[in-house]
């Protein structure tokens, strides 16, 4: 009966410490979807993005819980480059730094390319050092595609209001003497809300 006891209490901390796991990597957000969708707001506008959780289920959820949060709201598009990507989702209006919940797992060889319209994860040259920053590519780009080096992350696409992104990237940028940064908006450009969206209803459920 001790043994038992304790075999039991054993088990029920492992049953409690994988669903504390589960819930840290936003897994347990809408967890039997594949393809969440997310309403994100910006000063210029509001585009929804479906994810594609089932090439990059690592980024999507990591991408999720952010969303849960309400952490990417209020934050700034601080990297503008025309023709190139509109990055954000790191930094405050006042460009602090945002806290994060850690690097994850690059997933770039999922098949899914860097195309105009798609949003990929930033990270730095680690190529496993992505952790909440993401961008959109506002043309194809194929340098950022995996070959015989990590690529950059693609995990969603821009179901509607790609004019949008357009509009993002024409705003003007210039070097910023303070943060000592290139291509950086003259005037901020907010990302305001991002929202998930509730699940398809299926038929006959």
């Amino acid at each position: 009966m001790f043994f038992t006891s304790r075999y039991l209490v054993a088990l029920l901390a492992m049953i409690s410490f994988s669903i504390s796991a589960q819930s840290k990597d936003g897994s347990h957000i809408q967890p039997d979807n594949f393809y969440p969708k997310v309403k994100i707001e910006t000063d210029l506008g509001n585009m929804t993005v479906e994810l594609d959780r089932r090439r990059a289920p690592i980024t999507v959820n990591n991408f999720l819980r952010y969303v849960e949060k309400g952490s990417y709201d209020n934050t700034v598009f601080h990297r503008i480059i025309p023709g190139f990507v509109v990055q954000g989702g790191g930094y405050d209006a006042e460009f602090n730094t945002l806290p994060a919940f850690g690097q994850i797992y690059n997933e770039s060889g999922n098949g899914l390319k860097n195309d105009m319209y798609t949003v990929a994860m930033a990270r730095g040259d680690d190529p496993h050092s992505a952790n909440r920053q993401f961008f959109f590519n506002v043309q194809d780009n194929r340098s950022l595609n995996p070959g015989r080096n990590w690529g950059y992350t693609v995990f969603g696409l821009v179901l509607e209001g790609a004019e949008v992104v357009d509009k993002l990237a024409e705003v003007e940028t210039a070097y910023n003497m303070e943060l000592g940064w290139r291509d950086v908006p003259v005037e901020n450009v907010m990302l305001k809300k991002v929202t998930l969206l509730p699940e398809p209803v299926v038929a006959g459920q």
